[in-house]
């Protein structure tokens, strides 16, 4: 699947109303395939008869009814439900970020819940058009409006759970673990079991390709761009990498010679759009958990522990790095580099992950302390030396932080015996 296709999908993720919409028809269908059951007798089905009369067994009348009470409150609950959803995609703006509102909004038990009272609302409204008394030549599916009914107790527990979803997926700890957990999926995903190949010295050269509309790069399909560079006999040296946004004009690409259709293959290869996307992007879970702790640290949250809890799990995320090897940027063909293009390497990820939350923790013992624990500790497992000095640098900067800002002795003191066990714990793993 190329990644356009994959940036396609994500989309569609997006949109509140697909599911909804599709639940909805899959109950009209229903409703027509058991109005139709009826009218042809299948197997020799009568609802009519008392043998067989195990649902519903009333008139038309009493069809009527139920069918109108079924309908008319299904689509209360349905406004019910829309506003508590929008109630609590506030609170999340609010408190959260309005990034986080994309994981409550392509949150698919949230979509299903509306479509199942949005689909009994119309599979009633299909049935009830059908009823006829008998001045009508009666007709009254039995078989279907016992559909409707068990579609009714349906909903009776979907709302008791969709409360309790809702309740629960605010919580601060939840939506934070949430995240993480996309993050641990950025991470299986993006690096790899065994090291990439060496980067090219030389600059690059040659022909410069410009972006002909401007957005957010989605994600790079490497492996069409490299077979095409490989037919051509050329390199292709991007500049930009998923979560860039690229201007109107910017130069995205360099060509070590001059190819036909290369404007082609670029823009078929390179996805953008109007905002950043997580398909092959992995700090974007990062910005989202970092989001979440600078939020938390604001004067008018002052919520050090929701910061301190979004680093420990930062801290998760270079554990399972650890032993991974992060991607090269470099696509070889046989044997010779066709493909280049900028990656995140590890430096990038700790500075995405540690410099605005130590930034905005200025003179938060607790959140300070927790990071100088946080680091120790990814410094323990982490074996390669280059990682280890990134950790040290970005304690360097905590240990700093905390000299300049904060003025409690003890408090000060405390950190330093900190930074202290960082250094024992690096030193004791070199």
């Amino acid at each position: 699947m190329s990644a356009r296709v994959k940036a396609w999908l994500e989309t569609l993720g997006d949109l509140f109303w697909l599911r909804p919409a599709l639940v909805v028809l899959g109950c009209i269908l229903l409703a027509q395939f058991g109005i139709w059951l009826e009218m042809a007798h299948v197997a020799g089905y009568d609802a009519s008869s008392p043998d067989a009369n195990w649902g519903y067994s009333g008139g038309a009348e009493g069809a009527r009814a139920l069918l109108s009470a079924i309908a008319s409150s299904n689509i209360g609950v349905a406004g019910t439900t829309f506003s508590i959803t929008i109630a609590a995609l506030t609170l999340a703006s609010g408190q959260m970020g309005p990034r986080l509102l994309r994981n409550f909004i392509r949150n698919g038990r949230n979509q299903t819940v509306l479509g199942i009272f949005l689909g009994t609302f119309a599979y009633a409204l299909m049935v009830l058009r059908t009823v006829r008394t008998v001045e009508e030549n009666p007709f009254v599916p039995h078989l279907a409006i016992t559909g409707a009914l068990v579609l009714a107790l349906v909903a009776v527990g979907t709302l008791v759970w969709f409360v309790h979803h809702i309740a629960t997926s605010i919580n601060i700890e939840t939506v934070v673990d949430a995240v993480q957990q996309d993050l641990c999926r950025a991470i299986a995903a993006y690096t790899r079991d065994e090291p990439g190949a060496a980067r090219p010295d030389d600059a690059p050269t040659g022909r410069a390709l410009a972006a002909t509309g401007g957005g957010y790069v989605q994600a790079i399909d490497e492996d069409t761009l490299a077979d095409w560079a490989q037919a051509h006999r050329i390199r292709v040296t991007l500049r930009v990498r998923p979560g860039d946004y690229v201007p109107s004009g910017f130069p995205i690409a360099h060509l070590s010679m001059h190819a036909d259709g290369a404007e082609a293959a670029i823009r078929d290869a390179v996805t953008l759009g109007r905002r950043p996307a997580a398909l092959q992007d992995p700090e974007y879970s990062i910005r989202q958990l970092v989001e979440i702790a600078v939020r938390a640290l604001s004067p008018g949250i002052n919520d050090p522990f929701t910061a301190g809890s979004v680093v420990d799990h930062l801290g998760d995320a270079l554990c399972r790095i650890a032993p991974r090897h992060l991607p090269a940027g470099v696509v070889l063909r046989a044997g010779r580099p066709v493909l280049v293009h900028p990656v995140t390497d590890y430096d990038g990820l700790c500075d995405a992950m540690f410099h605005m939350i130590r930034q905005n923790a200025a003179g938060s013992v607790h959140v300070l302390g927790r990071m100088l624990d946080v680091l120790a500790r990814v410094a323990e497992v982490e074996r390669r030396s280059d990682r280890a000095a990134e950790l040290a640098r970005h304690a360097a900067l905590v240990i700093a932080a905390a000299r300049r800002d904060v003025a409690d002795p003890s408090d000060l003191a405390d950190l330093e015996d900190r930074y202290r066990r960082f250094h024992d714990r690096a030193s004791s793993r070199a």
